[in-house]
Protein backbone atom coordinates (compact mmCIF):
# COMPACT_ATOMS: atom_id res chain seq x y z
CA UNK A 1 0.00 0.00 0.00
CA UNK A 2 1.46 3.63 -0.56
CA UNK A 3 2.08 5.87 1.48
CA UNK A 4 -0.96 8.48 2.41
CA UNK A 5 -1.30 11.78 0.84
CA UNK A 6 -1.89 14.78 3.66
CA UNK A 7 -3.72 17.29 4.20
CA UNK A 8 -5.40 19.39 6.88
CA UNK A 9 -8.37 18.58 6.57
CA UNK A 10 -9.60 15.74 4.55
CA UNK A 11 -13.80 16.31 3.28
CA UNK A 12 -15.67 13.33 2.74
CA UNK A 13 -18.67 14.22 -0.53
CA UNK A 14 -18.66 16.78 -3.09
CA UNK A 15 -21.89 18.20 -2.16
CA UNK A 16 -23.19 21.70 -2.17
CA UNK A 17 -22.28 21.54 2.49
CA UNK A 18 -18.69 19.60 1.23
CA UNK A 19 -17.79 22.46 -1.01
CA UNK A 20 -19.27 25.37 1.41
CA UNK A 21 -17.07 23.37 4.22
CA UNK A 22 -14.05 23.44 1.87
CA UNK A 23 -14.31 27.11 1.06
CA UNK A 24 -14.33 28.29 4.42
CA UNK A 25 -11.44 25.90 5.78
CA UNK A 26 -9.56 27.06 2.46
CA UNK A 27 -10.13 30.67 3.35
CA UNK A 28 -8.68 29.68 7.01
CA UNK A 29 -5.53 28.76 4.96
CA UNK A 30 -6.15 25.29 5.58
CA UNK A 31 -4.75 22.59 2.74
CA UNK A 32 -8.18 20.90 1.57
CA UNK A 33 -8.79 17.58 -0.11
CA UNK A 34 -12.25 16.37 -1.30
CA UNK A 35 -12.96 12.47 -1.48
CA UNK A 36 -16.50 12.65 -4.44
CA UNK A 37 -17.42 9.08 -4.66
CA UNK A 38 -18.28 10.00 -8.38
CA UNK A 39 -16.97 11.38 -11.02
CA UNK A 40 -18.86 14.88 -11.04
CA UNK A 41 -19.09 17.41 -8.17
CA UNK A 42 -22.45 18.78 -6.79
CA UNK A 43 -24.30 15.61 -5.39
CA UNK A 44 -28.09 17.52 -5.76
CA UNK A 45 -27.21 20.61 -7.39
CA UNK A 46 -26.65 19.42 -10.93
CA UNK A 47 -28.10 19.99 -14.30
CA UNK A 48 -27.89 17.90 -18.18
CA UNK A 49 -30.03 17.99 -20.76
CA UNK A 50 -31.73 14.12 -20.26
CA UNK A 51 -34.73 15.10 -22.35
CA UNK A 52 -33.73 16.04 -25.59
CA UNK A 53 -31.37 18.28 -27.41
CA UNK A 54 -31.34 21.89 -26.28
CA UNK A 55 -33.27 21.05 -23.43
CA UNK A 56 -31.80 21.76 -20.23
CA UNK A 57 -33.19 20.23 -16.80
CA UNK A 58 -31.80 20.45 -12.94
CA UNK A 59 -31.03 16.75 -12.42
CA UNK A 60 -32.59 17.13 -8.51
CA UNK A 61 -33.13 20.48 -6.88
CA UNK A 62 -33.86 23.47 -8.23
CA UNK A 63 -35.72 26.95 -7.26
CA UNK A 64 -33.36 28.42 -4.50
CA UNK A 65 -35.27 30.62 -2.22
CA UNK A 66 -32.83 29.51 0.75
CA UNK A 67 -29.32 29.73 -0.95
CA UNK A 68 -30.00 33.13 -2.21
CA UNK A 69 -31.22 34.32 1.26
CA UNK A 70 -28.74 32.18 3.66
CA UNK A 71 -26.36 34.43 4.77
CA UNK A 72 -23.36 31.52 4.43
CA UNK A 73 -24.27 31.07 0.24
CA UNK A 74 -24.11 34.95 0.28
CA UNK A 75 -21.05 35.42 2.20
CA UNK A 76 -19.43 33.40 -0.39
CA UNK A 77 -19.85 36.06 -2.85
CA UNK A 78 -20.31 33.17 -5.64
CA UNK A 79 -21.14 36.24 -8.25
CA UNK A 80 -17.80 36.66 -8.14
CA UNK A 81 -17.07 33.37 -9.50
CA UNK A 82 -19.77 32.84 -12.63
CA UNK A 83 -23.49 32.78 -10.27
CA UNK A 84 -25.96 35.17 -11.71
CA UNK A 85 -29.51 34.87 -10.85
CA UNK A 86 -32.52 34.81 -13.13
CA UNK A 87 -36.44 35.30 -11.82
CA UNK A 88 -39.84 33.98 -13.50
CA UNK A 89 -42.74 36.77 -13.32
CA UNK A 90 -44.47 35.65 -10.62
CA UNK A 91 -42.80 32.93 -7.91
CA UNK A 92 -45.07 30.63 -7.03
CA UNK A 93 -48.88 29.61 -8.56
CA UNK A 94 -51.16 27.43 -6.42
CA UNK A 95 -53.84 26.35 -8.64
CA UNK A 96 -56.81 24.51 -6.48
CA UNK A 97 -59.38 21.62 -7.85
CA UNK A 98 -62.25 24.05 -8.56
CA UNK A 99 -59.97 26.09 -11.10
CA UNK A 100 -59.19 28.88 -9.23
CA UNK A 101 -55.60 30.13 -8.02
CA UNK A 102 -53.42 32.30 -5.45
CA UNK A 103 -50.56 33.66 -6.77
CA UNK A 104 -47.39 34.86 -5.03
CA UNK A 105 -45.69 37.86 -6.81
CA UNK A 106 -42.44 39.48 -5.70
CA UNK A 107 -44.46 42.84 -5.40
CA UNK A 108 -46.05 42.35 -2.39
CA UNK A 109 -49.51 44.80 -3.00
CA UNK A 110 -49.60 42.18 -6.22
CA UNK A 111 -49.81 38.88 -3.72
CA UNK A 112 -52.34 40.79 -1.64
CA UNK A 113 -54.28 41.28 -4.53
CA UNK A 114 -55.02 37.24 -5.50
CA UNK A 115 -55.63 36.53 -1.80
CA UNK A 116 -57.95 39.43 -1.13
CA UNK A 117 -59.73 37.84 -3.92
CA UNK A 118 -60.88 34.39 -1.86
CA UNK A 119 -61.64 36.43 1.28
CA UNK A 120 -61.91 40.19 2.02
CA UNK A 121 -59.75 41.76 4.29
CA UNK A 122 -57.08 39.12 3.46
CA UNK A 123 -54.37 41.35 0.87
CA UNK A 124 -54.07 44.08 4.38
CA UNK A 125 -53.66 40.64 6.57
CA UNK A 126 -51.07 39.25 3.73
CA UNK A 127 -49.33 42.81 3.99
CA UNK A 128 -48.81 42.84 8.16
CA UNK A 129 -47.70 39.61 7.98
CA UNK A 130 -44.81 40.11 5.49
CA UNK A 131 -44.26 43.70 7.47
CA UNK A 132 -43.74 41.44 10.56
CA UNK A 133 -41.70 39.03 8.57
CA UNK A 134 -39.17 42.01 7.32
CA UNK A 135 -39.44 42.92 10.91
CA UNK A 136 -37.40 39.64 12.04
CA UNK A 137 -36.19 37.79 8.56
CA UNK A 138 -32.34 39.57 9.31
CA UNK A 139 -31.57 37.78 12.94
CA UNK A 140 -34.36 34.67 12.16
CA UNK A 141 -31.94 34.06 8.81
CA UNK A 142 -28.85 34.43 11.30
CA UNK A 143 -30.63 31.64 13.35
CA UNK A 144 -31.28 29.45 11.29
CA UNK A 145 -28.24 28.61 9.41
CA UNK A 146 -25.90 28.87 12.61
CA UNK A 147 -25.21 26.21 15.22
CA UNK A 148 -27.07 25.37 17.93
CA UNK A 149 -28.09 27.51 20.14
CA UNK A 150 -28.02 30.32 18.21
CA UNK A 151 -26.73 33.01 20.53
CA UNK A 152 -26.19 35.74 18.52
CA UNK A 153 -29.48 35.30 16.34
CA UNK A 154 -31.01 34.34 19.19
CA UNK A 155 -30.34 37.56 21.14
CA UNK A 156 -31.13 40.04 18.05
CA UNK A 157 -34.48 38.33 18.06
CA UNK A 158 -35.40 38.52 21.34
CA UNK A 159 -33.89 42.56 21.30
CA UNK A 160 -36.55 43.09 18.28
CA UNK A 161 -39.74 41.25 19.69
CA UNK A 162 -39.34 41.44 23.40
CA UNK A 163 -39.73 38.48 25.32
CA UNK A 164 -43.38 39.02 25.09
CA UNK A 165 -43.34 39.10 21.31
CA UNK A 166 -40.53 36.20 21.88
CA UNK A 167 -43.29 34.01 23.16
CA UNK A 168 -45.46 34.62 20.33
CA UNK A 169 -42.92 33.89 18.00
CA UNK A 170 -41.89 30.43 19.55
CA UNK A 171 -46.03 29.30 19.55
CA UNK A 172 -45.81 29.83 15.93
CA UNK A 173 -42.42 28.15 15.22
CA UNK A 174 -44.65 25.32 16.35
CA UNK A 175 -48.27 25.46 14.88
CA UNK A 176 -49.46 23.16 11.99
CA UNK A 177 -49.74 24.45 8.46
CA UNK A 178 -53.70 24.56 8.70
CA UNK A 179 -53.83 26.19 12.25
CA UNK A 180 -51.53 29.15 11.42
CA UNK A 181 -53.27 30.04 8.09
CA UNK A 182 -56.32 29.78 9.62
CA UNK A 183 -54.82 31.93 12.70
CA UNK A 184 -53.83 34.56 10.31
CA UNK A 185 -56.16 34.35 7.38
CA UNK A 186 -60.08 34.24 6.53
CA UNK A 187 -59.53 32.82 3.08
CA UNK A 188 -57.90 29.74 1.52
CA UNK A 189 -55.72 31.38 -0.92
CA UNK A 190 -53.11 32.51 1.37
CA UNK A 191 -53.75 29.16 3.79
CA UNK A 192 -52.84 26.76 0.84
CA UNK A 193 -49.82 29.10 -0.63
CA UNK A 194 -48.28 28.28 3.04
CA UNK A 195 -49.75 24.77 2.99
CA UNK A 196 -48.18 24.06 -0.39
CA UNK A 197 -45.02 25.52 0.81
CA UNK A 198 -44.96 23.06 3.96
CA UNK A 199 -44.93 19.83 1.91
CA UNK A 200 -42.21 20.86 0.00
CA UNK A 201 -40.61 18.90 3.82
CA UNK A 202 -41.94 15.74 4.68
CA UNK A 203 -44.28 16.96 6.65
CA UNK A 204 -48.52 17.16 6.41
CA UNK A 205 -50.22 20.20 7.24
CA UNK A 206 -51.17 18.44 10.53
CA UNK A 207 -47.62 18.19 11.76
CA UNK A 208 -46.61 20.26 14.96
CA UNK A 209 -44.21 22.86 13.46
CA UNK A 210 -44.96 22.68 9.41
CA UNK A 211 -46.20 26.14 9.66
CA UNK A 212 -43.17 27.49 10.18
CA UNK A 213 -41.77 25.67 6.88
CA UNK A 214 -44.81 27.38 5.18
CA UNK A 215 -44.44 30.62 6.54
CA UNK A 216 -40.50 31.06 6.12
CA UNK A 217 -40.77 29.82 2.29
CA UNK A 218 -44.11 32.16 1.07
CA UNK A 219 -42.04 34.72 3.40
CA UNK A 220 -38.54 33.98 1.75
CA UNK A 221 -40.31 34.06 -1.74
CA UNK A 222 -41.93 37.43 -1.63
CA UNK A 223 -38.57 39.34 -0.15
CA UNK A 224 -36.51 37.54 -2.11
CA UNK A 225 -38.26 35.35 -4.91
CA UNK A 226 -37.46 31.45 -5.87
CA UNK A 227 -34.71 32.46 -8.18
CA UNK A 228 -32.85 29.75 -10.46
CA UNK A 229 -29.07 29.81 -11.62
CA UNK A 230 -29.22 31.56 -14.87
CA UNK A 231 -27.89 28.45 -17.18
CA UNK A 232 -28.76 25.80 -14.94
CA UNK A 233 -28.25 24.38 -11.58
CA UNK A 234 -25.11 23.66 -11.70
CA UNK A 235 -24.01 26.74 -12.16
CA UNK A 236 -23.95 26.93 -8.23
CA UNK A 237 -21.58 23.79 -8.07
CA UNK A 238 -19.71 25.69 -10.53
CA UNK A 239 -19.00 28.96 -8.66
CA UNK A 240 -18.26 26.67 -5.31
CA UNK A 241 -15.70 24.58 -7.51
CA UNK A 242 -14.24 27.86 -9.14
CA UNK A 243 -13.69 29.26 -5.72
CA UNK A 244 -12.01 26.04 -4.11
CA UNK A 245 -9.72 26.12 -6.65
CA UNK A 246 -8.72 29.50 -6.68
CA UNK A 247 -8.12 28.84 -2.90
CA UNK A 248 -5.78 25.90 -3.75
CA UNK A 249 -8.19 23.25 -3.02
CA UNK A 250 -8.50 19.99 -4.56
CA UNK A 251 -10.97 17.55 -5.27
CA UNK A 252 -10.27 14.09 -6.19
CA UNK A 253 -12.81 12.67 -8.02
CA UNK A 254 -14.01 8.50 -8.06
CA UNK A 255 -12.54 8.55 -4.79
CA UNK A 256 -14.94 6.79 -2.83
CA UNK A 257 -14.95 6.34 1.36
CA UNK A 258 -14.97 3.51 3.08
CA UNK A 259 -13.31 4.29 5.96
CA UNK A 260 -12.52 7.00 8.50
CA UNK A 261 -9.50 6.70 9.94
CA UNK A 262 -9.63 6.45 13.75
CA UNK A 263 -6.44 6.44 16.45
CA UNK A 264 -7.31 7.23 20.12
CA UNK A 265 -10.37 8.31 19.95
CA UNK A 266 -9.51 10.45 16.84
CA UNK A 267 -10.24 10.83 13.16
CA UNK A 268 -6.43 10.63 11.55
CA UNK A 269 -7.52 10.23 8.33
CA UNK A 270 -9.54 8.58 5.42
CA UNK A 271 -9.15 5.23 2.57
CA UNK A 272 -11.04 5.02 -0.40
CA UNK A 273 -12.49 1.66 -2.01
CA UNK A 274 -9.36 1.87 -4.77
CA UNK A 275 -6.96 0.95 -1.75
CA UNK A 276 -5.83 4.84 -1.36
CA UNK A 277 -5.23 6.56 1.82
CA UNK A 278 -5.54 10.19 2.73
CA UNK A 279 -4.03 11.50 6.26
CA UNK A 280 -5.79 14.66 8.14
CA UNK A 281 -3.69 16.78 10.11
CA UNK A 282 -6.67 18.58 11.66
CA UNK A 283 -10.07 17.31 10.74
CA UNK A 284 -12.58 14.99 8.90
CA UNK A 285 -15.51 16.73 7.22
CA UNK A 286 -18.39 14.44 6.13
CA UNK A 287 -20.88 15.41 4.12
CA UNK A 288 -22.94 11.90 4.00
CA UNK A 289 -26.43 11.25 5.96
CA UNK A 290 -25.54 10.44 9.11
CA UNK A 291 -26.33 6.89 9.53
CA UNK A 292 -23.60 6.35 6.48
CA UNK A 293 -21.19 8.15 8.58
CA UNK A 294 -21.94 6.60 11.76
CA UNK A 295 -22.24 2.96 10.76
CA UNK A 296 -20.03 2.44 7.85
CA UNK A 297 -17.35 4.72 7.96
CA UNK A 298 -16.51 4.45 11.32
CA UNK A 299 -18.21 1.94 12.51
CA UNK A 300 -20.50 0.99 15.64
CA UNK A 301 -17.66 -0.43 17.96
CA UNK A 302 -15.59 3.13 17.95
CA UNK A 303 -18.91 4.22 19.16
CA UNK A 304 -21.03 4.85 22.18
CA UNK A 305 -23.68 1.97 22.14
CA UNK A 306 -26.51 4.48 22.69
CA UNK A 307 -25.58 6.61 19.97
CA UNK A 308 -26.11 3.47 18.19
CA UNK A 309 -29.10 2.32 19.47
CA UNK A 310 -30.45 6.00 18.65
CA UNK A 311 -29.65 5.93 15.26
CA UNK A 312 -32.08 2.95 14.73
CA UNK A 313 -34.91 5.46 14.99
CA UNK A 314 -33.08 7.76 12.94
CA UNK A 315 -36.09 8.75 10.17
CA UNK A 316 -36.00 9.51 6.46
CA UNK A 317 -38.11 11.91 4.82
CA UNK A 318 -40.13 10.48 1.71
CA UNK A 319 -39.24 8.84 -1.54
CA UNK A 320 -39.48 11.45 -4.37
CA UNK A 321 -40.24 10.63 -7.96
CA UNK A 322 -39.16 13.16 -10.44
CA UNK A 323 -40.51 13.75 -13.93
CA UNK A 324 -38.44 16.23 -16.67
CA UNK A 325 -40.09 16.78 -19.72
CA UNK A 326 -39.17 19.00 -23.19
CA UNK A 327 -42.58 20.50 -24.46
CA UNK A 328 -42.76 21.46 -27.72
CA UNK A 329 -44.65 24.75 -26.38
CA UNK A 330 -45.33 26.35 -23.28
CA UNK A 331 -47.82 24.57 -20.39
CA UNK A 332 -51.79 24.98 -21.73
CA UNK A 333 -52.69 25.62 -18.47
CA UNK A 334 -56.91 25.99 -17.90
CA UNK A 335 -55.72 28.72 -15.85
CA UNK A 336 -54.06 31.48 -16.97
CA UNK A 337 -52.47 32.68 -13.73
CA UNK A 338 -50.07 30.03 -14.00
CA UNK A 339 -48.39 30.71 -16.76
CA UNK A 340 -45.92 33.17 -15.62
CA UNK A 341 -44.58 31.39 -11.96
CA UNK A 342 -41.47 29.50 -12.24
CA UNK A 343 -43.65 26.83 -10.03
CA UNK A 344 -46.43 25.84 -9.86
CA UNK A 345 -49.03 23.55 -6.96
CA UNK A 346 -51.53 21.43 -8.35
CA UNK A 347 -53.39 18.90 -7.61
CA UNK A 348 -55.15 19.60 -3.86
CA UNK A 349 -56.65 22.56 -2.10
CA UNK A 350 -56.29 22.64 2.00
CA UNK A 351 -58.13 19.71 2.55
CA UNK A 352 -56.90 17.75 -0.59
CA UNK A 353 -53.05 18.48 0.84
CA UNK A 354 -54.09 16.64 4.20
CA UNK A 355 -55.23 13.85 2.58
CA UNK A 356 -52.16 13.68 0.57
CA UNK A 357 -50.14 13.51 3.60
CA UNK A 358 -52.07 11.27 5.37
CA UNK A 359 -51.68 8.21 2.70
CA UNK A 360 -48.10 9.12 2.71
CA UNK A 361 -48.21 8.71 6.40
CA UNK A 362 -50.02 5.20 6.37
CA UNK A 363 -47.58 4.12 3.77
CA UNK A 364 -50.06 4.30 0.96
CA UNK A 365 -50.03 5.52 -2.57
CA UNK A 366 -51.71 9.00 -3.19
CA UNK A 367 -54.35 8.22 -5.87
CA UNK A 368 -54.05 11.93 -6.31
CA UNK A 369 -50.61 13.40 -5.88
CA UNK A 370 -49.96 16.56 -4.98
CA UNK A 371 -47.39 18.00 -7.47
CA UNK A 372 -44.53 20.86 -7.10
CA UNK A 373 -44.10 21.82 -10.76
CA UNK A 374 -40.99 23.65 -12.26
CA UNK A 375 -41.48 25.96 -15.32
CA UNK A 376 -37.76 26.19 -16.22
CA UNK A 377 -38.22 28.09 -18.91
CA UNK A 378 -40.47 30.60 -17.74
CA UNK A 379 -37.77 31.40 -15.16
CA UNK A 380 -35.02 31.13 -17.26
CA UNK A 381 -34.99 31.33 -21.03
CA UNK A 382 -31.75 29.81 -22.10
CA UNK A 383 -33.05 26.66 -20.29
CA UNK A 384 -34.37 25.82 -24.14
CA UNK A 385 -35.63 26.53 -27.36
CA UNK A 386 -37.69 29.98 -27.85
CA UNK A 387 -41.45 28.95 -27.66
CA UNK A 388 -40.99 26.05 -25.70
CA UNK A 389 -40.28 24.89 -21.97
CA UNK A 390 -38.45 22.72 -20.02
CA UNK A 391 -40.66 21.05 -17.19
CA UNK A 392 -40.79 19.19 -14.37
CA UNK A 393 -41.93 17.52 -11.71
CA UNK A 394 -42.02 15.75 -8.24
CA UNK A 395 -44.31 14.64 -5.69
CA UNK A 396 -43.64 12.15 -2.59
CA UNK A 397 -43.87 8.36 -2.08
CA UNK A 398 -44.36 6.65 1.16
CA UNK A 399 -40.36 5.98 2.40
CA UNK A 400 -39.03 2.72 0.25
CA UNK A 401 -35.83 1.38 -1.10
CA UNK A 402 -38.05 -0.59 -3.30
CA UNK A 403 -39.38 0.58 -5.52
CA UNK A 404 -40.05 -0.79 -9.04
CA UNK A 405 -39.71 0.46 -12.15
CA UNK A 406 -43.28 -0.58 -13.11
CA UNK A 407 -44.84 0.95 -9.55
CA UNK A 408 -42.95 4.27 -10.22
CA UNK A 409 -44.23 4.49 -13.87
CA UNK A 410 -47.87 3.81 -12.76
CA UNK A 411 -47.78 7.07 -10.14
CA UNK A 412 -46.04 8.72 -13.25
CA UNK A 413 -48.97 8.12 -14.99
CA UNK A 414 -51.23 9.70 -11.77
CA UNK A 415 -48.99 12.81 -12.50
CA UNK A 416 -49.45 13.59 -15.58
CA UNK A 417 -53.00 13.15 -15.50
CA UNK A 418 -53.01 15.86 -12.87
CA UNK A 419 -51.61 17.82 -15.01
CA UNK A 420 -53.39 17.09 -18.42
CA UNK A 421 -56.76 17.76 -15.65
CA UNK A 422 -55.02 21.05 -15.14
CA UNK A 423 -53.35 21.59 -18.63
CA UNK A 424 -55.47 20.25 -21.32
CA UNK A 425 -53.43 18.73 -24.33
CA UNK A 426 -50.60 18.70 -22.14
CA UNK A 427 -49.54 15.22 -23.20
CA UNK A 428 -49.52 16.68 -26.74
CA UNK A 429 -46.74 18.67 -26.45
CA UNK A 430 -43.97 15.98 -24.37
CA UNK A 431 -41.18 15.74 -27.17
CA UNK A 432 -38.79 14.14 -24.57
CA UNK A 433 -39.53 12.54 -21.01
CA UNK A 434 -36.98 11.61 -18.43
CA UNK A 435 -38.02 10.03 -14.98
CA UNK A 436 -36.03 9.21 -12.01
CA UNK A 437 -37.52 7.30 -9.49
CA UNK A 438 -36.49 6.29 -6.06
CA UNK A 439 -34.23 4.08 -6.52
CA UNK A 440 -32.75 6.03 -9.51
CA UNK A 441 -32.33 8.76 -7.58
CA UNK A 442 -30.16 6.87 -5.06
CA UNK A 443 -28.36 4.93 -8.05
CA UNK A 444 -26.91 8.25 -8.92
CA UNK A 445 -26.03 9.85 -5.62
CA UNK A 446 -25.96 7.56 -2.96
CA UNK A 447 -26.99 9.88 -0.26
CA UNK A 448 -30.44 10.32 -1.84
CA UNK A 449 -31.18 7.29 -0.19
CA UNK A 450 -34.49 5.95 -1.30
CA UNK A 451 -35.22 8.96 -2.90
CA UNK A 452 -34.98 11.07 0.16
CA UNK A 453 -33.88 14.40 -0.71
CA UNK A 454 -33.83 16.07 2.93
CA UNK A 455 -31.26 13.89 4.75
CA UNK A 456 -33.76 12.65 7.67
CA UNK A 457 -37.24 14.22 8.41
CA UNK A 458 -38.04 17.79 8.93
CA UNK A 459 -39.87 16.61 11.77
CA UNK A 460 -39.85 18.37 15.09
CA UNK A 461 -38.52 15.53 16.89
CA UNK A 462 -35.31 15.60 14.25
CA UNK A 463 -34.70 18.88 14.10
CA UNK A 464 -32.79 21.57 16.59
CA UNK A 465 -30.58 19.59 19.07
CA UNK A 466 -32.51 16.18 17.97
CA UNK A 467 -30.72 16.34 14.43
CA UNK A 468 -29.75 13.54 13.51
CA UNK A 469 -30.34 12.27 17.24
CA UNK A 470 -30.95 13.46 20.43
CA UNK A 471 -27.73 15.40 21.24
CA UNK A 472 -25.80 18.41 20.82
CA UNK A 473 -27.05 19.75 17.69
CA UNK A 474 -23.62 20.99 16.59
CA UNK A 475 -21.33 19.05 13.87
CA UNK A 476 -19.23 17.74 16.27
CA UNK A 477 -19.37 13.91 17.05
CA UNK A 478 -18.29 11.52 19.39
CA UNK A 479 -15.38 11.12 17.51
CA UNK A 480 -12.70 14.02 17.88
CA UNK A 481 -11.37 16.06 14.59
CA UNK A 482 -14.96 14.41 13.00
CA UNK A 483 -17.61 16.69 11.99
CA UNK A 484 -20.83 16.20 10.45
CA UNK A 485 -20.91 18.00 7.42
CA UNK A 486 -24.09 16.98 5.63
CA UNK A 487 -28.42 17.82 5.81
CA UNK A 488 -28.82 15.10 8.41
CA UNK A 489 -26.70 17.90 10.65
CA UNK A 490 -29.04 21.09 12.11
CA UNK A 491 -30.29 23.54 10.10
CA UNK A 492 -30.99 19.82 7.60
CA UNK A 493 -31.79 20.05 4.21
CA UNK A 494 -32.25 22.02 1.45
CA UNK A 495 -29.83 24.29 -0.41
CA UNK A 496 -28.35 26.91 1.85
CA UNK A 497 -24.87 25.49 3.05
CA UNK A 498 -25.27 25.41 6.73
CA UNK A 499 -24.90 21.96 7.95
CA UNK A 500 -21.12 22.55 5.67
CA UNK A 501 -20.95 26.01 7.35
CA UNK A 502 -21.48 24.60 11.08
CA UNK A 503 -19.10 21.94 10.39
CA UNK A 504 -16.31 24.43 9.40
CA UNK A 505 -16.84 26.79 12.32
CA UNK A 506 -16.21 23.63 14.48
CA UNK A 507 -13.00 22.38 12.86
CA UNK A 508 -11.93 25.72 12.99
CA UNK A 509 -12.86 26.21 16.60
CA UNK A 510 -11.52 22.97 17.50
CA UNK A 511 -8.29 23.50 16.19
CA UNK A 512 -7.78 27.63 16.96
CA UNK A 513 -9.01 28.20 20.34
CA UNK A 514 -8.96 24.89 22.00
CA UNK A 515 -5.81 22.53 22.92
CA UNK A 516 -6.99 19.08 21.98
CA UNK A 517 -6.88 17.92 25.42
CA UNK A 518 -9.09 20.97 26.20
CA UNK A 519 -11.32 20.16 23.11
CA UNK A 520 -11.45 16.54 23.75
CA UNK A 521 -12.43 16.60 27.43
CA UNK A 522 -15.11 19.17 27.14
CA UNK A 523 -16.88 17.50 23.76
CA UNK A 524 -16.42 13.89 26.04
CA UNK A 525 -18.17 15.79 28.71
CA UNK A 526 -21.21 17.00 26.80
CA UNK A 527 -21.31 13.71 24.94
CA UNK A 528 -21.36 11.45 28.28
CA UNK A 529 -24.12 13.85 29.32
CA UNK A 530 -26.53 12.32 26.25
CA UNK A 531 -25.28 8.87 25.99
Amino acid sequence: MSAPEAADAVVIGAGHNGLVAANLLADSGWDVVVLEATGAPGGAIRSAAVTGPGYLSDLYSSFYPLGYASPVMRALRLTDHGLSWRHAPDVLAHLLPDGRAAVLNRRPERTAASVEEFAAGDGERWLKAYAEWRSVSAPMLDTLFTPFPPVRGGAALLARLKPAGALRLARRLILTSRRLGEEVFRGEGAQVLMGGCALHTDLSTEDAGSGVYGWLLTMLGQEYGWPVPDGGAQRITDALVARLRARGGRIEYTARADRVLTARGRAVGVSTMDGRRWRARRAVLADVPAPALYLELVGPAALPPRLVDDLAHFQWDGSTVKVDWALSGPVPWENPAAASAGTVHLGADLNGLTRYATALATGEVPSRPFLLVGQMTTADPSRSPAGTESLWCYTHLPFRRDWTSDEVLAHVARMESVLEEHAPGFGRLVVGRHVAGPADLEGVNSSLVGGALGGGTAAAYQQLFLRPIPGLGRADTPVDRLFLASSSAHPGGGVHGGPGANAARAALARDRFLTGDAYRALIATAHRAVY
